[in-house]
């Protein structure tokens, strides 16, 4: 597969944002192999003092006018599609940072515009590089745990006081509606939601979601900013057992149907499971936000690669819209 940019030199790269994550996506850059950050942009300065030698610009275009091969897009999401956009007319291969969009029309036109102009356009979906979800998707694809019958996710924890655009479902919730379709390997089919607002902000922050995929797998997500204690936890489980996933630590545990047969014969008339044995998984553990960078380098290089694509992005964001909806009118949303 040949690739977009030649190997052999260093891709030049430009970052927009140099807020919350936009500082780590100026740390990660300039730690990957391949990746040169030459150019940096924010319209309100370089709070976080990670510019260093580099000028800070103060739009796009100026970004674009420094002669950048690809672009990290980490500027409040109600700006991802002017921003993107701004990318793609200018030839600029660009990863923006979840969501896409502040809406799925416009994260659809972005989307488009990276098609149309055959650039490689991605999503910063970061938990697809946590390694202990990296490990339960590679054990389920082997066929570990049998069929898979459901996926639940808690991600609970106090509020970011980085976050003003959104809520919950589109800040928080978004990272567990990709990573479990992206398990499952199957899109959404069915949602419905409940949503409330406890802290006097204009946006939701707290969800109860559920829903079905495409391939039959039902699935949970209760996320929320409210709470004291930070949670984050991903559980499959399927007809061999179950695998928990605790994406604070890179941690990944499998428990294991029992196989131990009772000899209370009317016990026989109900094909449950037991709790069999656990083991907990000796796995590398590599910083999430790199793995990403160097999948966004790959892409553009031709190597093979694991970037979150943007029509992915898109269908999350419909998700996402879908819950919101649910929880507005009380009716369950078909895709």
């Amino acid at each position: 597969m040949s690739g977009v940019l030649p190997e052999g030199r260093s891709i030049r790269m430009g970052l927009i944002g140099l807020g919350s994550m936009g500082r780590h996506h100026a740390r990660v850059i300039r730690e990957v192999d391949g990746m040169d950050l030459v150019a940096v942009a924010d319209p309100h300065g370089d709070r976080h003092g990670v510019a260093g030698d580099l000028e800070v610009l103060g739009d796009v275009a100026s970004l674009i006018a420094a002669g950048i091969d690809a672009a990290m897009v980490a500027v409040p999401t109600y700006l991802h599609e002017e921003v993107a956009l701004a990318l793609a007319a200018a030839g600029v291969h660009t990863m923006v940072e979840k969501p896409i969009a502040a809406s799925a029309a416009a994260g659809a036109r972005v989307a488009e515009a990276f098609t149309e102009a055959g650039l490689v356009g991605a999503v910063g979906y970061v938990e697809r590089c946590n390694p202990a979800l990296l490990e339960m998707r590679r054990r389920i694809a082997a066929g570990e745990l049998g069929e898979v019958f459901q996926i639940t996710t808690s991600r609970q924890g106090p509020f970011p006081g980085r976050i003003a655009d959104v809520g919950v479902v589109k800040d928080l919730a978004t990272h567990d509606i990709d990573l479990t379709s992206w398990i499952a390997g199957s899109p959404y089919a069915v949602v419905s939601g409940q949503v409330t607002h406890r802290s006097g902000r204009e946006h939701e922050d707290m969800v109860v979601a559920t829903g079905r995929l495409a391939n039959g797998v039902i699935v949970a997500h209760t996320v929320n900013w409210l709470s004291p204690m930070k949670i984050r936890q991903t559980v499959a489980t399927g007809e061999k057992g179950a695998f928990i996933a605790n994406t604070l630590s890179g941690d990944l545990t499998f428990v294991a149907n029992g196989d131990v047969r009772s000899e209370w014969a009317r016990s026989t008339a109900f094909r449950g499971v037991s709790e069999g044995d656990s083991v907990r998984y000796a796995i590398a553990r590599r910083e999430p936000l790199r793995v990403e960078q160097e999948n966004f380098r790959d892409a553009l290089l031709g190597r093979p690669s694991e970037t979150v694509s943007m029509p992915e992005g898109v269908h999350t964001l419909r998700v996402v819209e879908a819950i919101l909806a649910s929880a507005a009118t009380g009716e369950t949303v078909h895709l």
